[in-house]
C-alpha cells in the first residue's frame, strides 16, 4: 500500500506487484491504512487506486487453494472486516478503476462511495468458475447496487463486464478517457472535500444504514441526523452564508 495525501485529499495505491492480488499482508495493511484514514481528521476524502495497468485481480488463488475450511472461513472474515472498514470510513471514498478489477478487487471497489472506471476497466466476479462464490461483499453490495436480477446474472456466471456495459448496468458511476480515471477520481474528491464534514458522514450514514432498514427507521434515521448536523458550526456557516451571500458561497471548515 501506497498513501498519499493532497491537501484534504487521500490517495491510497495498491501496490503489489504483479496483480495487486489480496494475500494476508496486503489486507492487514489495507485495514491499517484504513483505520490510519479513519481516524484523521485533515483528510475529508479519500481515492482508492490500483495503477495505470490494473486495480486489483482479487485473491492469491494459489493461497486460498492450500487451506482448509476452518482456515479459509478464518480468513474470509479478516477480509470481510477489511471491505467493512473501508465501507465505513466517514468520508467519501472514490474508487479509480483502470484495467482489470476481479473478485476481491471488485469487492473493494463497490465499497466505495463511487467508482470511476477508465474505458479500459474490466469487472466481474469470476469465483463461480472455480467452483467456488464470491466472499467479500461481492454477493450483497453488487445486489444492493444493481438488483437481485442482474447481480444473479454477473455473480453466476463469472462473466466479464467491460466499462460501458458497468455504467449502464449502474455497477460504475462515470467512464472516462483511458489513462484519466485517477485525475477524475481526485477532481471529484477535492469538489466533496469542500464539503461540510459532518453534513457529509451523516448523508453517506443515512443512505448506508438506511438502506438496510424499513422506511419508518431510515426517517427516524434521517430525522436524528439532521437534527444533529444543526449543532455544527458548518452549519451555521452555511446558513449565514446563504441568508448573506446566496447560496454556493459557503467555506467550510471542520466538524465540529
Amino acid at each position: 500500500m501506497r498513501l498519499d495525501t493532497d491537501g484534504p485529499v487521500a490517495t491510497l495505491r495498491l501496490d503489489n506487484p504483479p496483480m495487486n492480488a489480496f494475500d494476508s499482508a496486503q489486507r492487514e495493511e489495507l485495514s491499517a491504512r484504513v483505520r490510519e484514514l479513519a481516524d484523521s481528521p485533515s483528510v475529508r476524502a479519500v481515492v482508492f487506486y490500483g495503477g495505470e495497468r490494473l486495480f486489483a485481480a482479487g485473491a492469491d488463488i494459489k493461497a486460498l487453494a492450500a487451506m482448509g475450511p476452518e482456515e479459509i472461513r478464518g480468513w474470509n472474515r479478516a477480509l470481510q472486516r477489511t471491505f467493512d472498514e473501508v465501507a465505513r470510513l466517514p468520508m467519501p471514498v472514490i474508487a479509480a478503476v483502470t484495467g482489470y478489477a476481479l473478485g476481491g478487487g471488485m469487492e473493494l471497489a463497490l465499497a466505495a462511495d463511487y467508482r470511476v472506471a477508465a474505458q479500459d476497466a474490466v469487472f466481474a466476479q469470476p469465483e463461480v468458475q472455480l467452483g467456488i462464490m464470491p466472499g467479500s461483499g461481492g454477493t450483497q453490495r453488487l445486489t444492493r447496487l444493481i438488483g437481485p436480477s442482474r447481480a444473479k446474472n454477473l455473480l453466476m456466471t463469472g462473466r466479464r463486464v467491460k466499462a460501458e456495459e458497468a455504467l449502464r448496468l449502474g455497477l460504475v458511476d462515470e467512464v472516462v478517457p483511458t489513462g484519466t480515471a485517477l485525475q477524475a477520481a481526485l477532481t471529484y474528491a477535492h469538489q466533496l472535500s469542500e464539503g461540510p464534514p459532518a453534513a457529509l458522514e451523516a448523508i453517506k450514514e443515512a443512505v448506508d444504514h438506511g438502506t438496510d432498514a424499513s422506511m419508518s427507521t431510515g426517517l427516524a434515521l434521517e430525522r436524528a441526523l439532521f437534527t444533529g448536523v444543526f449543532a455544527t458550526k458548518d452549519a451555521a456557516t452555511g446558513l449565514n452564508s446563504f441568508l448573506n451571500s446566496g447560496p454556493g458561497k459557503a467555506r467550510f471548515s471542520d466538524p465540529t
